[in-house]
């Protein structure tokens, strides 16, 4: 019977070997993945390119680390992530690395989200071998690993969404005014400016917050809310 994963293997000179099951349907990949592994002092204790397998083989293995595709045969959607999800909830203790050949954030966080030895990465990480073994070896470690191009397009996402993110500084300093009940003339005199330098911000916030040209007093408040709203 396998050990699980809180008793790793051991050489017989001592050293801890990690347990690996591989879930990849491209072949070559895989074969280079299992190859790149063995040589770096892992155990690939087994193999799979059909999703259906994975939970069965992980049950019967009880693998370190789980090292998988998102998109897997049958249906070649996002199997790989639901055997991934399946793993974590029944068996929470065993590593689990995505393998994907895209960034898609939002199947990344929920992942992610789910606590510790959890990676996502993008299949084109794997390329350089001393960044991937690491990978695998905090995740065993407890860690959580973020591909950085997910990381660069979660904050993408959030400047995205972030309706001040247009703002100029100086912008920002007047709105920030206005949120305190300053009037134009308040503003002017709080930022040694004249009171028409105001208004020409005032009409620029606006503007670039979206907000129509109605009564001026109306928008106004509407951009001290979205002001205080992102705050």
């Amino acid at each position: 019977m396998a050990t699980g994963p809180s008793s790793q293997h051991r050489h017989s000179n001592g050293a801890v070997v990690t347990r690996v099951l591989l879930a990849e349907d491209d072949v070559l990949l895989r074969e280079g993945l299992a190859s790149l592994l063995q040589r770096s002092g892992f155990e690939v204790v087994g193999q799979t390119g059909d999703s259906t397998w994975i939970l069965p083989m992980v049950r019967e293995l009880k693998p370190d680390l789980v090292v998988l595709d998102i998109r897997m045969p049958p249906t070649h959607t996002t199997d790989g992530l639901d055997a991934a999800r399946q793993i974590r909830t029944e068996l929470p203790e065993i590593g689990i690395l995505v393998l994907s050949a895209h960034a898609e954030v939002e199947d990344a966080m929920e992942l992610l989200a789910t606590g510790q030895r959890i990676g996502y990465l993008l299949k084109s990480r794997v390329t350089d071998v001393d960044e991937f073994i690491d990978t695998l070896e905090r995740i065993v470690k407890g860690g959580s690993v973020m591909d950085p191009a997910l990381v660069q397009e979660l904050v993408t996402a959030r400047r995205r969404d972030d309706p001040l993110a247009g703002l100029s500084e100086r912008e920002h300093e007047v709105l920030a005014l206005m949120a305190e009940g300053r009037s134009n003339a308040g503003i002017a005199r709080r930022l040694w400016v004249t009171e028409g330098t105001v208004e020409k911000h005032v009409r620029h916030i606006l503007s670039k917050l979206g907000l129509s040209e109605t009564d001026d007093d109306h928008r106004r408040v509407l951009a001290v809310v979205t002001f205080l709203e992102t705050r």
